[in-house]
């Protein structure tokens, strides 16, 4: 016969099950919370790598909305006629900013250059690198650094070089351009990836800021004195052009001197 005490001690079969299966419940809960943490985890990753490249994309730009029906403030002769054509697009932003943005390249496919005019307002931030922007551009979204690629004259002055410098072969690697105005404030920008060599590419964005014309100034003297003063700069830009090399000054690489020290 048990005692009293044996009674007390002993567990229903029942209860000693439910205790199994919560524990078990519970231990499944843990796994479950920890997938759909881990998932969770990878959707923000994607989601960011998204947004930084719809934000840094020429054609969405933070704060800047699409001007449908705003007119054409400038103008730039095409690059190529016979094999590239021209878009034509002008943002605006709330903090009275304007960008004029050109693109060219074959239809339904990625474009082989843009050229950006850019009238910063109040949402300007002077200590971002120059040249965070284009990168972005120049790569379509992707992370990238650009290095100094040397400059050329055009009838803005001397306009500096940028190029990937992640590439392997920095020969074949597009070549970005930005020229900074004080008096009116303006950036001139964008970038080539027109032509077979460096030289190429570099008369391709020689002849697209010398066909680069001001249409409408709306009222801004210093903006149509700018283009006034750059016309009688201007140097003509053919077919042949882009055959000419650099001089040794200006040259892609770094400049080689020349006779005996």
């Amino acid at each position: 016969m048990r005692s009293s005490q044996d009674n007390h001690l002993c567990i229903h079969p029942a209860l000693t099950s439910f205790a199994d299966e919560c524990c078990a419940t519970l231990a499944q809960l843990i796994v479950y919370v920890g997938a759909l943490a881990l998932f969770a985890i990878a959707g923000l990753h994607f989601w960011n790598q998204l947004q930084f490249g719809t934000a840094a994309s020429s054609a969405a730009r933070a704060g800047f909305t699409l001007a449908a029906r705003s007119r054409p403030g400038f103008a730039a002769g095409s690059l190529d006629p016979l094999e590239n054509s021209e878009s034509y697009e002008v943002f605006r932003h709330p903090a009275c900013s304007r960008k004029n943005v050109f693109h060219w390249g074959p239809p339904n496919e990625r474009p082989v250059a843009e050229l950006e005019i850019y009238r910063p307002g109040g949402e300007f931030e002077p200590s971002l690198p120059r040249t965070a922007n284009l990168a972005a551009r120049i790569a379509g979204g992707d992370r990238r650094e650009l290095e100094a690629a040397g400059v050329i004259a055009s009838k803005f002055g001397n306009v500096a070089l940028f190029r990937d410098s992640g590439r392997f072969d920095p020969a074949k690697s597009c070549l970005g351009f930005l020229k900074q105005f004080g008096d009116p404030a303006l950036q001139v920008s964008g970038w080539s990836c027109q032509g077979a060599t460096l030289t190429a590419r570099r008369a391709s964005i020689g002849c697209m800021l010398d066909r680069l014309t001001l249409l409408a100034s709306g009222n801004d003297r210093t903006l149509a004195e700018l283009f006034a003063r750059a016309e009688l700069n201007h140097r003509g830009c053919g077919r042949a052009s882009a055959a000419i090399a650099a001089d040794w000054g200006t040259g892609a690489e770094n400049p080689r001197l020349r006779g005996p020290l």
